[in-house]
């Protein structure tokens, strides 16, 4: 609790902190404005005469400037004492009180209002980038906020309010409707619909009841629930989500990184070009003054700031607006990565299929009705705890009278053999009928046959098999269109079972009856034919998914059911297994970083025409905030886009 007030008093501070600088820069502003005005109607002439009015305008120009710009002045110079010279707050300082040393110039326009405009200009982008990136961070700050302050734990008797990390697993915890689930657990009394669209990205809430499990951070809207914990704090959902958020943002893209280390070289650069240009330019013609402002505007021109900004940025926007639809990216270099794919490999079970058993076909024999036949199967299967004796009772929909069950008993590896309403009745393979004599014929469907017999007569028989998710056909079609040229995959289940599923999703190939060191041995070879900046991306699940994972260029979790080991595995994790997300997530990173290089063309190609027309005298000081401020703006309005 002490934590949450401490880092909501945080929040507020910087909030005001904001609020603060947005009145002084308006306050400036005001001021430069009323300044300007007494100077461009010649109310300062008028009242100093022509040379006083120089120095008075000095003098009222300072007052704005001050007020908008001493923040930027004192980073400066405290960067200098660092050494850390070359950065835009270094640029931003030398080339606004270059501007107003020119009043020691008597025989040049003075440009007093010009440098105060870059100051306050260069402010107001700052103010606006401020904005910006708080618009990007929402539906990532959204999600810290998923945290639960406390945690309701059944002690003595009562109900001990502690926090999170105090609750050892095994503990009984209450959840109280509107409360968050604190810690990941199992349901042992009452029923709920949960609101998991912080996690999920999804809208419509999940019904929950008695022995579903439940996960940190979602919200229970209705019942009372007492949830039997089985992780600790640190180990829950929400715990892992927060942690992968956090440590988002200190993996870079490659465009990211070079546009660091370029900034690095081009700041001390520029700066020396500008020293150079007012340097060589004096001597070779003797107009100092004329030169100096071409190296001070030479200097507004070249801050990099759209490039420093815009780029991680887009980045940023466009993790917040992958997190948005239930996707979670572990950095902006995986999201780049992401941009880059054309092979997406897919585990099968779990990932392209349910990983349950359902009856996916029943074959009744003549004169058989198939209710019947589901009847008395699901009532032999009744005392079964076998998946597919639980298949078996779904498919059935009825309640089971078990009464009418008796001497019940198991095959190993064959079926059951139960007495239902007085009949014999046999459920289980080939194998079990030839072992009882009776003829069981083969069946076409790939899956497992489960034959039913009754007093030595044949009934007919039900496939069993894991049935292939809603949403994977239209996945697989999804990522066709937007580009994708192979989707594959890879499975340790029977050849005919991978060859049906294969068919059935469109894939482009498979590999199958494969184990987890097979797994990887076969994204090697398919990362082998992967050309140029090309990447491969791998779906999956389960804990021997994980090597495929790390060994992918990007590997990818299903985060809802997924295992621990996958999660943690995978460089981006959709928090719903959802695979419908997969072509999503691909099209906001395609996105981001085609604004990304709009940003770095439209930034260096206008900065460049400016520092050009800014070196021979025809760009002014008005014409290097349109190409600092200005293109800044543009750039991070564009940035902003990557959260659409």
């Amino acid at each position: 609790m002490v934590v949450a007030q401490t880092n909501k008093k945080k929040k507020r501070r910087k909030k005001e902190s904001l609020e603060h600088k947005a009145r002084r820069i308006g306050i400036a502003l005001v001021v430069f404005f009323v300044v300007l005005a007494l100077d461009e109607l010649g109310l300062l002439a008028n009242a100093f005469g022509p040379v006083g009015a120089v120095y008075a305008s000095f003098a009222l120009f300072l007052v704005p400037y001050a007020i908008a710009g001493h923040d930027v002045l004192q980073k400066a110079w405290g960067n200098i004492r660092h050494g850390k010279v070359f950065d835009e707050n270094f640029l931003m300082a030398v080339a606004t009180i270059g501007a107003f040393a020119m009043v020691l110039f008597p025989q040049t326009e003075p440009h007093m209002a010009e440098g105060a405009a870059v100051m306050l200009f260069y402010q107001v982008g700052e103010i606006f980038q401020a904005y910006a990136v708080g618009k990007s961070r929402k539906s990532i700050a959204a999600m810290m906020d998923i945290a639960p302050d406390f945690a309701n734990v059944e002690r003595d008797g009562g109900l001990a309010q502690v926090g999170p990390d105090e609750v050892a697993v095994g503990d009984v915890i209450v959840v109280k409707p509107g409360e968050r689930v604190p810690i990941d657990g199992i349901i042992l009394e009452g029923a709920t619909q949960l609101d998991t669209a912080a996690l999920t990205g999804e809208p419509v809430p999940r019904h929950a009841e008695a022995g579903d499990e439940v996960i940190s951070g979602c919200i229970n809207m209705m019942g009372v629930l007492r949830v039997r914990t089985t992780k600790p704090f640190g180990e829950s959902t929400v715990s892992r989500i927060l942690e992968l958020v956090e440590n988002a943002s200190e993996k870079k893209a490659r465009t990211e990184n070079f546009i660091t280390r370029f900034a690095r070289v081009y700041t001390p650069a520029v700066t020396g070009a500008a020293a150079l240009l007012a340097v060589g330019g004096g001597l070779l013609t003797g107009a100092w003054a004329d030169w100096i402002l071409r190296g001070l505007t030479f200097l507004v021109v070249s801050c990099p700031c759209a490039l420093v900004i815009s780029v991680p940025l887009s980045f940023f926007g466009g993790i917040g607006g992958a997190s948005q639809i239930g996707v979670l990216v572990k950095g902006s270099n995986y999201l780049e990565a992401l941009s880059e794919v054309d092979t997406v490999v897919f585990d099968k079970t779990g990932t392209l299929t349910n990983g349950t058993f359902d009856v996916v076909a029943v074959h009744p024999a003549d004169g058989v009705r198939e209710d019947e036949l589901l009847e008395l199967a699901a009532h032999a299967e009744s005392f079964s705890d076998h998946p597919i004796a639980a298949s078996v009772r779904r498919a059935y929909g009825a309640q089971v009278d078990q009464a009418r069950v008796g001497n019940a008993a198991e095959e190993s590896g064959h079926g059951v053999c139960a007495r239902v309403d007085g009949r014999e009745v046999l459920v289980g393979n080939a194998k079990l009928m030839a072992a009882h004599s009776v003829d069981a014929p083969a069946c076409d469907v790939v899956g497992t046959i489960l034959h039913v017999a009754t007093d030595g007569r044949y009934l007919g028989h039900m496939v069993i098999a894991d049935t292939v998710k809603d949403d994977a056909a239209q996945t697989i079609g999804d990522l066709h269109a937007a580009g994708v040229r192979r989707c594959v995959m890879l499975t340790g289940d029977r050849e005919e079972v991978a060859a049906v599923v294969a068919a059935q999703l469109g894939l482009d190939e498979y590999h199958a009856q494969l184990l987890p060191a097979d797994k990887v041995e076969q994204v090697e070879t398919l990362l082998a034919d992967e050309e140029g900046h090309h990447k491969l991306a791998f779906v999956g699940d389960g804990i021997n998914d994980a090597p495929v994972l790390t060994r992918a260029d990007v590997g990818i979790a299903m985060g809802a059911m997924g295992s621990d080991a996958a999660i943690e595995a995978a460089d981006v994790v959709l928090m719903e297994d959802d695979l419908r997300k997969l072509p999503l997530a691909m099209a906001i990173a395609r996105k981001t970083l085609r604004i990304v290089r709009e940003n770095i063309v439209f930034a260096l190609a206008v900065k460049a025409l400016c520092l050009v027309f800014s070196a021979v005298g025809i760009a002014n000081m008005w014409w290097a905030i349109f190409a600092d401020v200005g293109v800044m703006v543009l750039c991070v309005c564009n940035a902003i886009r990557a959260l659409k």
